[in-house]
């Protein structure tokens, strides 16, 4: 059975988590449209989420509009850029229930935008790792 508390402690669980958080080496794909760039962001060493990033305002977008451009990319600018977000960083203050995984999600914003969703335990006390993200990572080293 569902807990209002548990999801009140998974959202905490990921403000806690936040400062703990770091970025992974970006991730650039190259498509008809041009080059899109997904920042992997680290907790404890396994990815939760990626992040879009819009190589040309160096700034994050929105999940559900990756950004598609034509250029280079600097990827130690883009790693730069998206330390300083991390640091602004804030959950929101609601979350949702994944039946299948039997997680929350909780939505994490910077500025205006949702830019994470991190998943937590169904009990709220522990990050689910994003284990095909990590994995995708892993094989890029």
């Amino acid at each position: 059975m569902l807990d209002v508390e548990n999801a009140r402690r998974a959202i905490q669980t990921v403000e806690n988590a936040i400062p703990l958080m770091r970025v992974g080496r970006p991730i650039v794909h190259r498509t008809p449209e041009g080059l899109h760039i997904d920042v992997p962001i680290l907790y404890m060493d396994f990815a939760v989420d990626r992040m879009h990033f819009d190589p040309m305002t160096m700034k994050p977008s929105p999940k559900g509009y990756p950004v598609h451009f034509q250029g280079d990319v600097n990827i130690e600018d883009v790693m730069n850029a998206v330390e300083g977000v991390l640091r602004a960083l804030k959950p929101l203050q609601a979350c949702e229930f994944r039946k299948p995984e039997r997680s929350w999600v909780v939505p994490v914003a910077w500025e205006s935008f949702i830019v994470l969703h991190v998943k937590v335990s169904e009990d709220g006390r522990s990050i689910v790792p994003d284990y095909p993200l990590t994995e995708e990572i892993r094989r890029r080293l």
